[in-house]
Order: structure tokens, then sequence, then C-alpha cells
């Protein structure tokens, strides 16, 4: 496989497995339940800012995942019995909500903030975080990070390296898009037709929650299979 093949395969399942969990229909919710008091310019401004944080967070929790295991002492398996807990946990909110996206906890506290500034920064809480780069997509970065060792025999060096940026900036376009576009995409959909849209991604999260802790505990199981022989 070429190496410009293995970068497009690379940067297509970190896609597929990103966009479920950073879902951008989450932060436009949250845009079109805290942003209403903004001036267009502002909100523009803020989605700017909230665009590079996402992509930051993202970023940094890639190339620290490896550190922050050995640092803590982590393993794989646990990592990834972990990080499915959580991404199941969103998953399941996100099939039955029991909050609307604007009771959040963080939520609240942007509607704070709102009625003590005059132009309140919503950019960076809620909107990148947990809005789009939450808990369940930090859990999901560091879980691939961890799995470096096993995949540098397959995949060219700079294509490991570089391909992380590459899916960081294409999301973050994304978000981008979606905020720039938050006033349109309910006319269009509506917010029953967002509602939908998260549910689905909130079952696919569950599949994917509940695979990420089989494999976890397959890999156990493995290890002390060996151990045992």
């Amino acid at each position: 496989m070429g190496e410009v093949s293995q970068l497009i395969q690379i940067v297509s399942i970190g896609l597929s497995l990103l966009l479920p969990l950073a879902n951008p229909l989450t932060s436009v919710s949250l845009l079109l339940s805290l942003g209403g008091g903004l001036s267009q310019q502002e909100r523009a401004r803020q989605v700017k800012q909230a665009t590079f944080y996402v992509m930051g967070i993202m970023l940094v929790t890639y190339y620290a995942g490896m550190w922050i295991m050995s640092a803590f002492d982590i393993s794989m398996p646990g990592m990834r019995i972990a990080g499915g807990m959580v991404v199941a946990f969103i998953g399941f909110n996100m099939l039955f909500p029991s909050t609307s996206v604007g009771d959040m906890p963080e939520a609240d506290r942007a509607k704070e903030s709102m009625q003590t500034h005059a132009n309140p920064s919503i950019a960076f809480v809620p909107l990148a975080l947990p809005g789009t780069a939450g808990p369940g997509t930090m859990a999901m970065i560091i879980s691939s990070s961890s799995r470096l060792d096993s995949v540098r025999a397959h995949y060219a060096e700079w294509v490991i390296w570089v391909a992380p940026v590459i899916i960081a900036a294409i999301l973050g376009v994304l978000f981008f898009v979606c905020m720039r576009s938050a006033y349109r995409l309910v006319k269009i959909v509506g917010h029953d037709g967002i509602d939908a849209i998260s549910r689905v991604m909130g079952f696919l999260l569950v599949c994917m929650g509940v695979q990420l802790v089989i494999n976890g505990i397959e890999e156990i199981i493995a290890s002390a299979a060996h151990l045992a022989s």
C-alpha cells in the first residue's frame, strides 16, 4: 500500500471513530441556546475561537496520550474498558436524553456568565469542551494513541504523525461550518431533525463503547492465558 493510501486510510478511520463522538450538532444546539444575546460579529469571533480550541484539545490529547498512560501506569486494556464505558454512557445519554442540551451544567454556568458580562465567552466552555471535544472524544483519542506501537510496522512514520493533524483540521472545519450555519441548519432540518440525528449518533456510540469494552476484556483474557501457559 502506498504511503498516500495509508494516510487516506488512517484519516478515514479516525473520522469514522471521532465524528459521532465529536458531533458538532451538540455545539450547534448550545450556540442556539446561549448565543442569542451576542452580536453577529461577537458570535462569529467566538465560533472561530472555539474551532481552534477544539483542534487544540484533540491534538494535545493525542500527542500526550502515551505520556499520560505511562505517567499514571494505565494499561491499554484498562484504557479501552474505561474509554468504552465513557463512550457508551455518553451514547446512551444521547439516545435517551433526560435533559436538553441547554440544561447541561456547563450551559447553566455559561448562562450565569452571560448575565454578569457584556460579552461572555462561550467558546471554550461549553462549545469546545464538552460540546465537541468532550470526555468521550478524549477517551477515544487516548485509546487510539495507545495503539501506536502496534501499527508502526504497517504504516510510514510520517503518516502516523501527520494523520492526527489532518483529522483534527477536518473536524475543526466541520465544526466551524456547522457553527456558522447553525441558524440555517435549524431552518432546514428543524430542532426535531437535529435531535433525531443526535439519537442515531448516540446509538452508534453505544455500539462503539460496547465493542471497546469487549476488546479490552479479550486482551485481558489473552494476556492471562499467555501467562498461564
